[in-house]
């Protein structure tokens, strides 16, 4: 299961879904928690979080925070049917190995590093 953060496009959200992944989206339930709300979400039941949002990088190595996943968004708007092709082929191919990670994603490259 994924959690969206409130930042991430609809329709990559949509696309997720239609891979048959549940997503629980902050922007249609939950909008305006803090990213703290957002970690704890993610722990019970085990989410992976989405976002474009660099201060869940800060959460991770900055603060130290463990036992959560993270697909950290970098593109430009011009690039999100790019963007949704690389996200589908990554959660299509690799999602059980994106668990207790910290992962950047670009249209160019995708980099992981173990976090828990």
């Amino acid at each position: 299961m994924i959690i969206a953060d409130e930042n991430i496009d609809h329709s990559l959200i949509l696309s997720i879904r239609n891979l048959g992944i549940e997503v629980y989206s902050v922007y249609e339930s939950n909008r305006g928690i803090r990213d703290e709300t957002v970690i704890e979400s993610s722990r019970n039941p085990p989410r992976v979080i989405l976002t474009e949002d660099k201060d869940f990088g800060e959460w991770v190595f900055a603060h130290n925070v463990k036992g959560i996943s993270v697909l950290f968004l970098r593109y430009h708007f011009k690039e999100t049917e790019a963007m949704r092709e690389v996200l589908i082929n990554l959660l299509t191919e690799r999602l059980a190995e994106l668990v207790g990670c910290f992962t950047t994603i670009t249209i160019q490259k995708i980099r992981t590093r173990r976090i828990d």
